[in-house]
């Protein structure tokens, strides 16, 4: 009879790049959580951590996409610096309301995307080429839109994604009591997801993890859920913009896992040449890959200018770096058609964790520029690495 269970080994193996990506997340936090001496784990700091990798959070969502196709998108950074200028020129200079402005600045990136797609999907030039040319042109149109200036502030209802919170319901003194409430959810949601997915696998003849590891692997996420969950109770309770990020993580899941859409992206990285040979419009889903990455491009644009509360002609420098890095880190491949939306996110943490956790022990922007792109380097060696072990 055929095993129906996966040993710990195969299933360790099979799964190797989440797992050591989210074992190094956690070693990462526990390393700068004793040498800040406590400071890193602080409820206000866990905020704070939330907050300030939002939106490269939201770009790695977008990104992810575009490597999983075999390219890259440069021009992330420039983009947030041109919607920021939108957005504080429409609104501050010719009073316009909040909403009209978002529309319109999430239909600018978009537009955006839609021009890197044409390029890149239709006239066959390299994406490389295209976005580091966008990087360039979107870069240059800020500085015409802000002058060289500075623009602010936005109106208090502009920042209301970036910084603001859900309200507490019940009203608690010391603890907001609706954040421990959606933590209790979220596990029981979770345990019962996994119960489910297991049971299913199951009932069709697939391969399942061994119990033990299952067990360890819920009380695990459980505990993290609640202690998270209690972080920010302690604290404000859960930022607009984390739920913004659990549905745009939860709905790419299940469009890159689910949906026909998905499985063309991936078919794309895995072979071009195949995927459209077997039927796949591979022009038409890499352009829309594109302009999915500039609508996303936008939203982090909107969250980052609310955070700043202002439009500054440098804003976004070094972006696309750490959007890229945040899905190499978290498991993507550099040559296609491999990667999670979870793992994208773990990878930003990690990059996230490291800014933090360097900014409080006081290592200058330098080192920590040098120290990024070492870990950059790590990981797609590793990535090199497991594939020629999958080889042999």
């Amino acid at each position: 009879m055929e095993k129906t269970k996966y040993s710990i080994k195969d299933t360790l193996k099979s799964n190797i790049r989440k797992y050591t990506m989210l074992i190094a997340l956690v070693a990462i936090m526990i390393f700068f959580e004793i040498l800040t001496k406590g400071i890193l784990l602080k409820p206000l700091n866990i905020t704070n951590l939330i907050l300030q990798n939002s939106y490269i959070l939201i770009m790695a969502i977008g990104m992810l996409l575009v490597i999983i196709t075999g390219n890259v998108d440069l021009s992330v950074g420039s983009v947030v610096a041109l919607i920021g200028a939108v957005a504080a020129n429409l609104m501050i200079k010719h009073n316009m309301s909040v909403v009209p402005v978002i529309f319109i600045s999430l239909l600018i990136g978009a537009l955006v995307g839609a021009w890197h797609g044409f390029w890149i999907a239709f006239v066959k030039i390299p994406a490389f080429i295209v976005t580091l040319s966008g990087m360039l042109l979107f870069r240059g149109l800020t500085l015409v839109i802000l002058k060289g200036q500075t623009l602010a502030p936005f109106e208090k209802s502009y920042q209301v994604l970036s910084s603001g919170f859900i309200k507490d319901i019940f009203n608690g003194q010391n603890l907001h009591i609706t954040t421990i409430l959606v933590g209790i959810v979220f596990s029981i949601a979770y345990i019962f997801y996994e119960y489910k997915d297991r049971s299913n696998k199951i009932k069709y003849g697939f391969r399942v993890t061994p119990n033990r590891l299952v067990i360890a692997k819920i009380i695990l996420i459980i505990i993290a859920i609640n202690l998270t969950t209690y972080s920010l109770a302690v604290y404000k309770g859960i930022p607009n913009v984390l739920v913004l990020l659990f549905f745009l993580v939860l709905i790419y899941s299940f469009i890159a896992n689910k949906t026909v859409v998905g499985r063309y992206i991936y078919a794309i990285g895995g072979n071009e040449k195949a995927a459209r040979l077997s039927g796949i419009k591979t022009d038409k889903v890499l352009f829309w890959v594109y302009v999915n990455m500039g609508l996303l491009t936008a939203l982090a644009g909107i969250v980052f200018s609310g955070r700043l509360n202002a439009a500054m002609p440098r804003a976004g420098q070094g972006f696309e770096l750490d959007a890229i890095a945040a899905c190499y880190i978290g498991g993507a491949s550099a040559s296609g058609g491999i990667g999670t939306i979870i793992g994208a996110i773990i990878g930003g943490l990690v990059m996230g964790v490291l800014n933090n956790g360097m900014s409080i022990l006081g290592i200058g922007i330098d080192w920590q520029q040098a120290i990024k792109g070492l870990v950059l380097l790590i990981a797609v060696a590793f990535d090199a690495y497991t594939k020629s072990k999958v080889k042999n």
